[in-house]
């Protein structure tokens, strides 16, 4: 009998403990891989500086790039992401690098309307904002995505919140960065964006989106590095002499980016989406895109889009056109034959594509 009341008397102290609660308690953690291959042939006599710089403007970046998640979920609703990754460049190895953390987010959700986000390293505008329709994850140019290019510049750390209310979402973030030095200089630069993005939910699969970064850089002379994931909070001091305030650092550069997004959902399969994009440092810049697809699961899709720069109400500098085909093999593989015609100033040439995706 004593034995049987010291067995209970354990048991119910063991309840307890388990009972009071612990956030990584039951967590699980998901992992997904998947692995791009994107080749190109290019249709031209030669390849000079200028060819190369219109090659790298039509958004077409041709390698392999491999990506690694690992996602854990606790809290609830909380989740916290790591993304380690290989990519294969004209610096390294054809077949890829090895795999290196690329980003850590940390998502709370603290109701149904607002959550907050963030992000120690990678961080880019994508991660904070609301997604306006879904896109591809790698497409054979950036004028396929369904987004302006601002979305994906790496911004390095940043920390958001996400508010929800009725068919309108709204989210705000701040970027920090470090640009480092030039060469021959002791000057150490660093980035601050701010960004901001407003969703309308126009009906239940058309959306429209307002969004917009604001950048500076800020140069510093005092060359210390305090350590990862430290940055200095400059205070303007008052000079003793004058009424002005003065700042320990050089002036500072802004520029301001600020676009427009439609996207609509057809049906499971089939979207389309536009986008435009301009810039202060050049009120004449407008950069646009259109883009329609149909990509079903179990049949030949197909996509096409249309982009490019203008400079001026009348003048068209930059213009290209892309179509693809869309096989998918069983749920992880998918190859994706396409055209590509780039026509910037007078250099014009068309292009193969072939993209390979396969999911683990």
């Amino acid at each position: 009998m004593k034995l049987r009341d010291r067995q209970d008397k354990v048991e119910r102290i063991l309840a307890y403990k388990s009972s009071k609660g612990n956030p990584f308690q039951e967590a699980s953690t998901h992992v997904k891989g998947k692995v791009d291959m994107l080749g190109a042939f290019f249709i031209m006599d030669d390849v000079d500086e200028h060819k190369y710089d219109v090659i790298q403007s039509a958004g077409i970046t041709t390698g392999i790039d491999a990506r690694l998640t690992f996602g854990t979920g606790f809290r609830e609703k909380d989740t916290l992401v790591a993304e380690f990754k290989a990519s294969g460049n004209e610096q390294s190895d054809m077949l890829g690098g090895p795999l290196s953390l690329a980003k850590v987010l940390y998502t709370a959700h603290f109701s149904d309307w607002f959550s907050a986000v963030a992000i120690p390293m990678g961080a880019q505008c994508r991660d904070v904002g609301f997604a306006a329709g879904t896109h591809q994850e790698r497409a054979l140019t950036n004028y396929s995505e369904f987004g302006p290019p601002l979305l994906n510049q790496q911004n390095g750390s940043a920390v958001g919140v996400k508010v929800r209310r009725a068919n309108i979402v709204a989210s705000f973030a701040q970027f920090v960065s470090s640009l480092g030095m030039p060469v021959n200089s002791d000057v150490l630069t660093r980035s601050f964006s701010t960004f901001g993005q407003v969703v309308w939910d126009l009906s239940r699969n058309t959306k429209l989106s307002l969004l917009g970064v604001h950048r500076e850089c800020r140069a510093s002379t005092q060359n210390v590095n305090l350590g990862e994931l430290a940055f200095p909070i400059s205070v303007p001091k008052r000079n003793r002499f004058s009424d002005t305030f003065v700042e320990e650092h050089s002036p500072t550069s802004g520029e301001r980016s600020i676009a427009l997004m439609f996207n609509s959902e057809l049906d499971d399969s089939a979207k389309i989406g536009g986008w435009i994009e301009t810039r202060n440092s050049d009120p004449r810049y407008l950069q646009w895109a259109f883009t329609m697809s149909d990509t079903p699961e179990d049949e030949l899709g197909w996509g096409l889009s249309l982009g490019g720069v203008l400079q001026g109400p009348k003048r068209l500098e930059h213009f290209q056109v892309e179509t693809f085909f869309n096989l998918n093999f069983g749920n992880r593989f998918t190859l994706q034959p396409g055209l590509v015609y780039v026509k910037d100033g007078v250099t014009q040439f068309p292009a193969l594509m072939l993209r390979s995706s396969w999911s683990l």
